[in-house]
């Protein structure tokens, strides 16, 4: 029938269509591309969760695997495109966001987790990648788990090398896991790599 559009055989984001035309719809009927596809295509880096905690802890099959006291909870989707130069700069904000204040001075927000020789709790999170798909979550721009076992266990080596080893806890990749913790404030940022921002001197300020 004529001007009747034919979906394609499989899913494809309508964003990666060709613009179509119809009577009656949209601005001009042109058929725009969904908010949620559009993210869909933004999502280039990797992404991590921070909070602030006063304690967290991880739980697999009834038993506490990793724990810390005071410190940060952070946890990392692996975006199906990232490479050493995300880690880098990931591990490096991470590292060094000042989310505890100093009590000598009594500034707010002038501390990083080192200068606090605080605890660091890395647990691996592809949700962090969920887009829906009318309700139901769809993962597939997160690092499949065969790629993203080694890179997130690179990951945390980073951080171990970084700062204090002994500090930095882990989950176990894969697993079902219980994440329990007591956020500080509460305190809770995102944070996307940015690799192409070799020269970030926001660590200074």
């Amino acid at each position: 029938m004529a001007g009747r559009l034919v979906s394609p055989p499989t899913w494809t984001p309508a964003c990666l269509l060709p613009v179509t035309w119809s009577s009656g719809r949209g601005c001009g009927g042109i058929s725009r591309p969904s908010s949620d596809c559009k993210r869909a295509l933004q999502i280039r880096a990797m992404r991590v969760v921070v909070q602030r905690v006063a304690a967290a802890s991880v739980e697999v099959e009834g038993r506490i695997v990793s724990e810390i006291g005071p410190g940060l909870l952070v946890l990392i989707g692996i975006h199906d495109s990232d490479t050493d130069a995300d880690a880098d700069y990931i591990c490096r904000k991470v590292l060094n966001m000042r989310l505890f204040p100093n009590e000598a001075t009594g500034r707010a927000w002038d501390q990083n987790v080192m200068q606090k020789n605080y605890g660091l709790l890395l647990v691996s999170q592809f949700t962090l990648y969920g887009i829906l798909k009318g309700n139901k979550p769809d993962f597939h721009v997160a690092m499949p788990p065969q790629k993203a076992k080694p890179f997130y266990e690179s990951v945390v080596d980073k951080f171990r090398k970084n700062y204090n080893s002994d500090l930095v806890k882990d989950d176990i990749f894969g697993a079902m896991m219980k994440v329990s913790l007591v956020n500080d404030g509460p305190v809770t940022m995102q944070l996307d790599s940015s690799p192409s921002s070799t020269k970030d001197n926001s660590e200074e300020t």
